[in-house]
């Protein structure tokens, strides 16, 4: 295995984590609009059929009637939560990977490089439960076409009066579920795929960039195969009305498994690994070529 000729440093991790996140951002935004529409589509009534057939359909409809802003609705709320998320997510793997080395050359096993990505996981959910309550209210409410939310600060001043703090992280414990094991696997899998992609005596620093696309974009499929089933539960708790699920997931389990069978666990699938190919690609992408920069700029740090 090749030598890790720079140090790591969690700081650079930061600021290069933080503009993956961009790049994801606007690969991945449109099919997350039309993931979230797709998973909490009403049920329809007697005779009548879904109101999107699927993710082609769901992709046609939201073009013909709000145009391509349609697809970037709601994007605000992720460019300003998703920027730190994956900066301290990164920061959170940085330090993970830290933390367990002897010695700055020290080279991690795989189960060590999943449990950085776990910790990375733990970093970002006090971010992410928050954001993605948000969001999910802000994307169905255009397709419900109730208007109670005029944005993201509007969102979090009503919750916040609803129901005090609790409304704003309600989803917490179902976020962690999702994140901690799809962080582990994210990580682990990217760093699995680098290792494998660099040509014998080869450093990781020179891989292509069409390997950096490839592993990134298989990274973010590891990550959602693991992370869809509690996700599909979190969309459905976070967009419920106030009581409906008074013992939390577990209800909203048991409802999706009575009404609609355990093949709704993985509800978006399509969507979600449109998306996650290119959203994590252009992530990844974005990291490696922003950590070249910093290195580059200040090589000591």
């Amino acid at each position: 295995m090749a030598k890790q000729p720079q140090p790591i440093s969690p700081l650079k991790n930061f600021f290069a984590g933080g503009f993956g996140g961009v790049c994801l951002v606007f690969a991945g935004h449109p099919l997350d609009t039309i993931k979230v529409r797709l998973q909490t589509q009403p049920k329809p009534k007697p005779g009548e059929s879904l109101l999107y057939a699927g993710t082609i359909d769901c992709f046609k409809k939201t073009l013909a009637k709000e145009g391509v802003r349609g697809l970037y609705k709601g994007m605000a709320a992720p460019i300003i939560g998703v920027t730190p998320m994956f900066a301290v997510c990164f920061f959170g793997f940085g330090l993970g990977k830290k933390l367990q080395q002897k010695t700055p050359d020290d080279v991690l096993t795989y189960p060590q490089l999943f449990a950085a990505g776990m910790l990375s996981g733990i970093f970002t959910t006090a971010i992410m439960a928050p954001g993605e309550r948000i969001k999910c209210l802000l994307q169905i409410q255009a397709s419900t076409g109730e208007l109670k939310y005029a944005g993201p600060m509007d969102c979090v001043k009503q919750l916040y009066r609803e129901a005090g703090i609790r409304g704003v992280y309600k989803g917490t414990a179902l976020t962690l579920m999702r994140d901690v094991p799809a962080s582990g696997m994210y990580f682990m899998s990217y760093e699995w795929l680098k290792n494998l992609l660099t040509p014998a005596g080869k450093s990781h620093n020179e891989l292509s960039v069409p390997s950096v696309l490839f592993a990134g974009g298989i990274a973010g499929i590891c990550n959602w195969a693991v992370a869809i089933p509690p996700d599909v539960l979190k969309s459905r708790f976070q967009t419920a009305p106030a009581g409906k699920y008074p013992n939390g997931f577990r209800d909203v389990l048991r409802e999706l498994i009575r009404e609609e069978g355990i093949t709704s666990l993985y509800k978006g699938f399509n969507a979600v690994m449109l998306r996650a190919f290119p959203a994590n690609a252009a992530c990844f992408l974005g990291f490696e070529m922003a950590m070249k920069f910093l290195n580059w700029l200040a090589p000591n740090l």
